[in-house]
């Protein structure tokens, strides 16, 4: 029996650590698709208690509800801090097999140097650990990533954000020239393609639009209005945009046909139909794989999410409180028809697309790689990211790897970004890259890869490290 959390955890076999602890353990990390906020990076915010570090999050408050604690307590509604983090420390002493417990006690050991196990009967010594921990200067958001060697941080900025935050932090950080750590924004185009929003036609008009100066009442309107807004975040170091979707429905509009919908809805007159929802976003992905093509960004493609499924919850308590899940649609028709339309016109840009269904992973894979092409130094053009956060256990992360370097070239492929909602979240980065070591052992174990060990350390090296910087922070 091991020790939990021993140096070698999730490391079976003498190769398998040795590939960590020699090539992997120590490299920094490009973190390049994230939830943080400008804001609290350029305010160095402070988590206030541990409760704020552990419990509000939306998988940890997901799995709260799951274990049966009231709402009231979960929400902060009722009870003290400490009394929240009381009744987290007792569910996940029974959530074994969680992400979220080991990604817990990553968290303690890692950025805490507490080596105690969560627990009811730990909670207090822990608390008062973590929280003596928290009111010295170290802890705010700059120091926490700092400790994980976490070198660029892309942030999630929505494409009406006016990016005062970006622009002060421009200010004052040095940035790549001083070695520093580098804060870059991304352009976030999800409401952009929520057509279907009953607030969708005044977001546009009176945010996007007044934003960029254009008075937007058609299709061309609102290209315009959004190129400007490309420029803005360009103007700030962006290298990348992000589109969620919960699928991909194809459907080529002529453009009078977008320019009705789109002068219909901003000023008003009538909810859209699904034909209509997918004709504008069809015409708004193939306007933004243009956009990035044209300014070398990568275009991060996110699908398989349902937003805000429990409509009672999520009036309560907002977007991003844990009531979102997975679409089963796994149709590769969509992604393939982008991709052959912006390939076709010569505009196919570096691209990162992702399933939250795990299920249609392989089917992006098979995709993408009838797509990808040369040009795209140190990694493939077309990359392939991690599914939602309840398949990234180690059989997940083995599946994942599994498909990968069925489907195309493992050592060219990028490690996932940490999907971060706090500073801690770096830690997630530590799971993966011994995952990934022990899957290539398992090849030399199954007797299918020869036993290499520098040929395989600079397959960790680059999937880690290498193969990301070069894709985000070169050219292609």
């Amino acid at each position: 029996m091991s020790a939990f959390l021993h140096d070698d955890f999730l490391l079976d076999t003498e190769l398998a650590q040795r590939l960590y602890h020699v090539y992997a353990e120590n490299l920094p990390i490009i973190d390049y698709h994230t939830h943080l906020a400008a804001r609290d990076l350029a305010e160095n915010r402070r988590d206030p208690n541990p409760a704020a570090v552990f419990c509000d999050t939306p998988f940890s408050q997901r799995t709260m509800r799951a274990a049966g604690v009231p709402e009231e307590i979960i929400a902060g509604r009722i009870g003290t801090p400490r009394e929240r983090f009381d009744h987290f420390a007792a569910v996940l002493v029974q959530a074994a097999g969680s992400p979220l417990h080991l990604w817990t006690h990553l968290v303690l050991r890692r950025c805490f140097d507490c080596d105690l196990v969560l627990s009811p009967k730990t909670a207090g010594s822990v608390w008062a650990h973590c929280r003596a921990r928290l009111a010295t200067p170290r802890f705010g958001m700059e120091e926490i990533l700092q400790r994980g060697r976490v070198e660029l941080v892309c942030t999630n900025d929505d494409a009406a954000d006016e990016l005062n935050y970006h622009k002060a932090l421009r200010e004052t950080h040095a940035g790549e020239e001083a070695g520093g750590l580098v804060v870059l924004p991304t352009l976030h185009l999800g409401a952009s393609l929520a057509i279907g929003h009953p607030d969708w036609g005044n977001y546009i008009r009176y945010r996007i639009g007044q934003l960029a100066d254009v008075d937007i009442t058609t299709m061309r309107d609102l290209r315009e209005a959004l190129e400007k807004r490309f420029d803005a975040f360009a103007a700030l170091g962006c290298r990348t945009a992000d589109l969620p979707l919960s699928t991909i429905c194809w459907r080529e509009a002529a453009e009078y046909e977008l320019d009705d919908i789109v002068g219909r809805l901003v000023n008003g007159r009538g909810a859209p139909g699904h034909e209509e929802i997918a004709k504008c976003q069809t015409a708004i992905l193939k306007f933004a794989g243009e956009m990035c093509a044209a300014r070398g960004w990568i275009m991060q493609i996110h699908m398989g999410v349902l937003r805000g499924q429990n409509r009672t919850m999520a009036a309560r308590l907002g977007r991003d409180a844990g009531f979102d899940s997975i679409s089963a649609a796994t149709d590769g028709s969509g992604l393939a028809a982008l991709l052959d339309n912006l390939t076709h016109r010569g505009v196919l840009p570096r691209m990162v697309v992702s399933s939250m269904n795990p299920a249609a992973q392989v089917v992006i894979g098979s995709v993408l790689g009838a797509f990808q092409s040369g040009g795209a130094a140190g990694a493939g053009k077309l990359q392939q990211g991690l599914s939602w956060v309840a398949a990234q256990t180690r059989g997940g992360l083995f599946a994942q790897l599994t498909e990968l370097a069925s489907l195309g070239v493992l050592g060219r492929t990028i490690a996932p970004a940490s999907e971060a909602i706090s500073a801690f979240s770096w830690t997630r980065h530590e799971q993966y890259r011994r995952v990934l070591c022990t899957f290539l052992a398992h090849l030399v174990d199954l007797g299918v890869c020869p036993e290499d060990e520098e040929a395989l350390g600079h397959i960790v090296q680059d999937v880690c490290y290498h193969n990301v910087q070069q894709y985000f922070l070169g050219k292609e």
